[in-house]
């Protein structure tokens, strides 16, 4: 009797630590690694759609900077509660202005501008200027980027809150787990600049 109560003792305290064990993993895997995020909205059609199931690398940032055409999640600057995924299409030290349909990024080496080739996008994408204004210019910072939502008519997003500082991003798309029949490992993408 006293042997089957120190084995079934043995039996719980070893499942306790199991479970303890795992959880610790997987808060550090959530904090340091991966994080699942659901999209929510119309903001990224056509690539991603409302109630897309992701995993978001957080580590990437820790070692590098995020690069034009990726596509990051991050929390939104006018409510840090809430969290919006859109693709860097400026980078820290650029101009970005759009007049007329066109997006041309300004830098330091390249002062006469060099238009954006998105061929991520529909070919039919219009992105347009929020408001009265017919042409938008923002210089961005050495911690900001510029991001737009692929979806353009339907997207909040630098356009409207301005630049988005690096402390604020959370990670960049790694997969997307569901709906199954668009299990989908997103690569780097090419510089839109470069194309």
């Amino acid at each position: 009797m006293n042997e089957e109560n120190i084995t079934t003792g043995q039996v719980v305290l070893e499942t306790i630590k199991t479970i303890l064990i795992v959880g610790f993993f997987a808060i550090l895997i959530r904090t340091f690694l991966l994080q699942p995020f659901i999209v929510e909205g119309r903001s990224m059609e056509p690539n991603f759609a409302n109630n897309d199931y992701l995993l978001i690398d957080k580590l990437s940032y820790r070692l590098r900077e995020p690069a034009r055409g990726e596509i990051i999640v991050f929390r939104y600057p006018k409510d840090t509660r809430q969290n919006y995924i859109k693709r860097v299409i400026g980078l820290p030290g650029e101009t970005v202005m759009i007049e007329g349909n066109q997006i041309q990024v300004f830098s330091s080496s390249d002062t006469t501008g060099k238009p954006l080739h998105e061929t991520y996008l529909p070919a039919d994408t219009v992105t347009s200027v929020f408001g009265s204004d017919k042409k938008l210019s923002i210089t961005l910072q050495a911690d900001e980027y510029f991001v737009l939502g692929d979806n353009r008519d339907a997207s909040s997003d630098s356009r409207s809150f301005g630049a988005v500082k690096k402390g604020l991003i959370l990670g960049k798309t790694l997969f997307r787990l569901f709906p199954l029949g668009t299990i989908h490992v997103f690569a780097h993408e090419p510089d839109p600049l470069s194309s």
